[in-house]
């Protein structure tokens, strides 16, 4: 089993070596590589994703990913940014499927902001559309406007677009996945506005026609949003298009008291996929050795149930993490009284204790 080991920057470093030592403490051998990425990779070779990081990732079962970002790249050219790093991996490995799970663990329940009969037992899965949509849609760019309200301005212009296969492969994941949880999935789209998700909700409506032991119903982006705050638990499987995934994605995330706390895995057609937390780099926290790692080692766990098909070892990370959150070890981000503070490392190290 071969796993590509990108830290990048800030404190990817910090919490994916927790990670390493985790998968490192079970009876499982894997062959990890390290290599740069993002910032660390322009400093060292001059542009985010360099070739070399790029072949590794290819040849790998999975790539365990940290983070990376940094106000100081902010500057660069967009093509040089850190960000481009992972948007050139999705593309490169064709990962078009990305699950978040937003988990409010009971001994977690007070760290929320929402009350907690709103939030105890949460257990929500978002599978985002990782490859289309605005972020990738073409033309873009900037140019002088020739109609519009203000014509001889200065303009800027995205593309959302959607092929049928990209809404039909998608869907599928997402009824999927459903059979395995509680058969409702909620398609989030636009439709009453955009012509792109009148065209989404059509064609999920069909590939539902394959799924009739699976409930569908549709709900536009801005009543999602607000249902996810008003009554998180009527969602089960929520799937969407790539910008609207990016924005609910976050915010179920708070729902369970840190994004700390959150995994993500991407996957391709293949089951090869690219794991990370779901925060970002941090900068301003790097190198303290206050990051929570927990987002990570449990990225690292669906690593192993959806790369690397070791279902035993995934659940036994998990039940691990769950130990650690009874025995009341707490990082900052979900510290409050009457829990232990501990750092990054030695939250590590509780995990590996209790496997």
């Amino acid at each position: 089993m071969k796993i590509a080991i990108l830290p990048g920057d800030g404190i990817g470093t910090e919490i994916v070596a927790q990670a390493v030592n985790v998968l490192g403490a079970l009876d499982l051998r894997f062959e990890m590589e390290t290599a740069l990425v993002g910032g660390a990779a322009y400093e060292a070779h001059g542009h985010p994703l360099p070739e070399s990081t790029l072949k590794l990732a290819m040849s790998a079962d999975a790539v365990l990913f940290g983070a990376v970002g940094d106000w100081k790249y902010d500057k660069l050219d967009r093509p040089l940014r850190p960000e481009q790093a992972i948007l050139g991996l999705r593309k490169h490995m064709g990962l078009f499927a990305n699950f978040r799970p937003a988990i409010c663990y009971e001994q977690l329940v007070g760290a929320s902001s929402l009350k907690p009969e709103l939030i105890s037992g949460l257990d929500i899965l978002i599978i985002r559309e990782l490859t289309g949509d605005i972020y990738f849609g073409q033309p873009r760019g900037r140019r002088i406007a020739t109609d519009g309200h203000f014509p001889g301005a200065e303009e800027a212009f995205d593309t959302m677009r959607y092929s049928k296969p990209e809404i039909e492969r998608i869907a599928h994941v997402a009824f999927q996945a459903a059979r395995k949880r509680n058969r409702k999935v909620t398609s989030v789209d636009k439709a009453n506005v955009l012509e792109t998700f009148q065209f989404w909700k059509d064609v999920v409506t069909e590939v539902h026609a394959q799924y009739p032991d699976v409930e569908l119903e549709h709900m536009y982006v801005d009543n999602a949003a607000m249902q996810l705050v008003r009554a998180p638990k009527k969602f089960d499987v929520v799937v969407t298009g790539n910008m609207f995934g990016d924005i609910l994605s976050d915010e179920a995330s708070m729902l369970t008291g840190s994004i700390g706390m959150l995994p993500s895995a991407s996957l391709n057609s293949k089951n090869q996929g690219l794991y990370e937390p779901s925060h970002g780099s941090a900068p301003d926290i790097a190198g303290k050795g206050i990051a929570n790692p927990l987002a990570t080692i449990l990225s690292a766990a669906m690593m192993l149930r959806f790369s690397l098909n070791q279902e035993e070892a995934a659940q036994r990370i998990e039940a691990a993490v769950q130990r650690v959150l009874v025995q009341g070890l707490r990082t900052a981000d979900i510290h409050s009284a009457g829990t232990t503070l501990v750092s990054t490392a030695e939250m590590g190290q509780a995990v590996v204790a209790a496997l």
